[in-house]
């Protein structure tokens, strides 16, 4: 049945209608991929517009006939009604007013004039989707389910209808490892939104959660909808990092040095140039190291990351640059002084294995004693991962910096430099 447009429409009925959303609304993250999915998954910041993304989705497979039975699918019962129905951004609050559902509390069924119907389901009964069937179907809040697999899995079965059921599911991310499996699983299509992709929030509501939560592990996942594993056997956990952030750099150090994992191989595909710069206020175990920058480089010739360090040294006005030198010798140095003979180079050799080598710098991280000045969101997880099983997946280039740097400056024997301001 198809749907019935008003011959004259008001100013606010444009503005609710499908076309408006889609055209002039709607951004990217907010509309359905084009690759082919069975199931979009978004994965969305507090207030990044993931809820009426998901109610625009289940508006138009309605209206343009696409679906007529559709599973709702919410934490409880209470979530499907207040968010998903009853929210702002829900369903009875979007679209043309002659062409919304009515809700039926006695049966949790939406019905829409057009004759398509939408059961409402809560997670906390994964059982109840037992039996019924559907043509598309919208879960929210993923990570707040009771039963996050068993709620799934009924739900996919009974997505037999029609020629090409589809899932959308919208939910702020957790480190769980449902949702791992759930982004593993063929056919997902993952993306992401954060809260400051919303232009329509208040501007005093984006300053006051960027003031709170801005550079912290749940600013992370809260605002900026990104997954934050926790890995076990890590190293250096996330709290442990957040509990090392500080939003500004301390005005003068006693040495600031820049220090230099270099590849082995170059290339497109080569490995990174760790490159870190890190100071230090303070001597013997009333030190402090601040780390200042990531300035990691990739796909560079040997010439291309020693002109990038020599610029960052000069930046930071560094004592020196510390370069790790088993993979290339006395080829590092040799470099950096064709090119400047005027920068100091030191070597260090490595005769342990990376983690062993990290072991005594997330000891004086969690003495407190090493801080982040600012938020260096690709170091923080190549250190979330250190210590645990996915490490091995990539060679930790920019963790690899960091330790020596604060090694050189903590944990040596070298004393300290001149006393100078940033």
């Amino acid at each position: 049945m198809s749907r019935i447009i008003p011959k004259k429409l008001s100013t606010q009925e444009i503005i609710d209608s499908l076309e408006f959303w889609n055209f002039l609304w709607a951004r990217k993250d907010q509309k359905p991929p084009s690759a082919d999915w069975l199931i979009w998954l978004l994965l969305g910041g507090r207030g990044s517009g993931k809820t009426r993304t998901g109610a625009e989705w289940v508006r138009e497979q309605v209206h343009t006939g696409r679906a007529r039975r559709i599973a709702l699918v919410a934490p409880s019962y209470n979530d499907a009604r207040e968010v998903m129905l009853h929210g702002e951004s829900g369903l009875m609050n979007i679209g043309y007013p002659s062409e919304r559902p009515k809700y039926i509390s006695s049966r949790r069924v939406l019905e829409w004039p057009n004759g398509a119907v939408g059961q409402i389901f809560s997670a906390e009964e994964p059982d109840g989707l037992r039996g019924p069937q559907f043509d598309a179907a919208w879960a929210d809040e993923f990570c707040a389910w009771s039963y996050p697999e068993a709620t799934l899995s009924n739900l996919r079965l009974g997505l037999r209808l029609g020629q090409n059921p589809k899932l959308v599911m919208t939910t702020t991310p957790k480190p769980l490892g449902a949702l791992r499996r759930l982004m593993e699983m063929p056919g997902v299509y993952a993306s992401r939104a954060s809260t400051a992709d919303n232009p329509y929030l208040a501007a005093s509501f984006h300053r006051a959660v960027q003031e709170t939560y801005g550079g912290t592990r749940i600013g992370r996942q809260e605002l900026g909808g990104e997954l934050l594993d926790d890995f076990e056997g890590s190293l250096f956990p996330r709290a442990l990092l957040e509990a090392a952030l500080r939003k500004t750099a301390p005005e003068r150090f006693d040495k600031i040095i820049l220090a230099l994992d270099p590849p082995a191989t170059t290339g497109e595909n080569a490995d990174s140039c760790g490159m870190i710069a890190a100071g230090v206020i303070g001597e013997g175990i009333a030190a402090r190291a601040y780390v200042l920058a990531d300035v990691t480089v990739q796909g560079l010739s040997p010439e291309g990351w020693a002109r990038r360090a020599i610029t960052q040294a000069q930046i930071f006005d560094a004592d020196y640059i510390l370069a790790e030198v088993n993979q290339g010798g006395d080829m590092v140095a040799t470099i950096i002084n064709s090119i400047d003979p005027s920068m100091p180079v030191r070597n260090v050799h490595a005769t342990r294995s990376k983690t062993r080598r990290a072991a005594p710098v997330a000891a004086l991280y969690e003495q407190g004693r090493v801080k982040h000045c600012g938020v260096f969101k690709a170091l923080e997880d190549e250190l979330a991962r250190m210590g645990s099983s996915a490490a091995k997946t990539k060679s930790p280039d920019r963790v690899d910096a960091l330790v020596w740097a604060v090694t050189d400056l903590l944990l040596s024997k070298g004393g300290v430099g001149r006393m100078r301001s940033l």
